[in-house]
């Protein structure tokens, strides 16, 4: 038995587009209600459930009569725009049926790296799931553009896990679960059953790639097992084929692929920061600093050799090594230029060479985590 997700009070549901618009033939208005009968029966059974669905952008095609995936953002918000009007009705429906309320909740990345934005979102969704609402979360494709996107929903799935604290991430897709190679060009592939979420060799098992209707592909959903099992959820990849996958799945079953977590669960302010995916700058330390960060210790600017990009005051940055790996990242204390003029230097001289002191350090440790 998977107790992981059998043991579960509060879980994030995601389905993929594939699954959603029946590969991009029109939502799939039957695994919708379908999805919207198990949930209800998992509510039932003490669970708190947010829905996280893509299918916008998809089923904006299909009304439009388009048939491959356009690459102009303009023209992917104008299909979001007008698929997510029947998205939300046909998951009001489904839901409707079963006395189930629902609310739509639509994100950028922008709303979960303003710390302000990040505190009310946690707390709409945290209310909306006491008061027995079903929240239906997508991107909100219709303003977003690439420096500001989530990337894919299997992200997206794995940012409200952890936003909203949840034990389990279950992930349907048109896949029976992450396979040791592609079985469409592998006979000997087979199904990978259980495995640690931050395993490094299951990434290069995902392979590339997703369909021209989906965006992400097996490798983003093992990402996103890995961004969730940050925050101490487990997750379950699964076929949404399977009759009755979100249930079985409830029950314990061991059906797909289970990827657990081994950590635990960061401090909510910790994952905030490590749940950002656009940096607007960052740093890179010499081996002293790299040790010290490692030790639990704050990051002072003796250690910091450049400082790259244009930020203020209290911006998320990246701590990298020489290589430019990404070791941490945290909350910095000076903006960027008075930060290049301290670099290498003391603490002890900070006063002389900015006329005051802030910190003693770049970035202290309670604001910084280890990637």
């Amino acid at each position: 038995m998977r107790k992981q997700i059998r043991d579960s009070r509060r879980l994030v549901v995601k389905v993929g587009s594939a699954l959603v618009t029946d590969n991009g033939t029109g939502l799939a208005l039957e695994s919708m209600a379908d999805w919207a009968r198990q949930i209800a029966q998992m509510r039932v059974q003490g669970r708190e459930v947010a829905l996280v669905s893509s299918g916008a952008i998809a089923a904006g095609m299909q009304r439009l009569g388009w048939t491959t995936r356009p690459h102009a953002m303009h023209e992917l918000q104008a299909a979001a725009a007008v698929g997510q009007m029947g998205l939300a009705q046909a998951y009001e429906s489904a839901f409707s049926a079963h006395g189930l309320p629902t609310a739509q909740i639509l994100l950028t990345h922008e709303d979960l790296a303003d710390r302000t934005r990040y505190l009310n979102a946690r707390s709409t969704l945290s209310t909306l799931m006491t008061l027995g609402v079903v929240p239906i979360i997508n991107e909100n494709d219709t303003v977003v553009y690439d420096e500001i996107k989530f990337g894919d929903n299997d992200t997206l799935g794995a940012l409200v896990a952890n936003l909203i604290e949840a034990d389990g991430l279950i992930i349907l897709t048109d896949q029976a679960g992450l396979y040791t190679a592609d079985p469409r060009s592998d006979p000997a592939a087979t199904l990978v059953s259980t495995g640690e979420a931050e395993n490094p060799d299951f990434a290069a098992m995902a392979g590339g790639a997703g369909s021209g209707i989906s965006k992400g592909g097996m490798i983003t959903k093992v990402r996103a097992a890995q961004r969730a099992a940050r925050s101490g959820a487990h997750t379950v990849i699964a076929s949404g084929h399977e009759p009755d996958a979100l249930l079985r799945l409830a029950d314990g079953e061991e059906l797909g692929t289970l990827l657990f977590a081994t950590r635990s669960p960061l401090a909510a302010r910790k994952q905030w920061l490590a749940d950002h995916l656009q940096l607007v700058g960052s740093l890179t330390l010499d081996d002293g600093a790299i040790k010290a960060l490692a030790s639990g210790k704050s990051l002072l600017p003796v250690g910091v050799t450049s400082v790259a990009g244009e930020f203020e005051r209290g911006a998320v940055v990246a701590c990298r090594d020489a290589q430019g790996r990404e070791l941490a990242r945290g909350l910095i204390n000076y903006p960027s230029g008075e930060a290049r003029r301290i670099a290498r230097k003391g603490s002890h001289e900070i006063e002389a060479i900015l006329g005051y002191v802030d910190a003693l350090e770049l970035i202290h440790r309670d604001n910084l985590v280890l990637i």
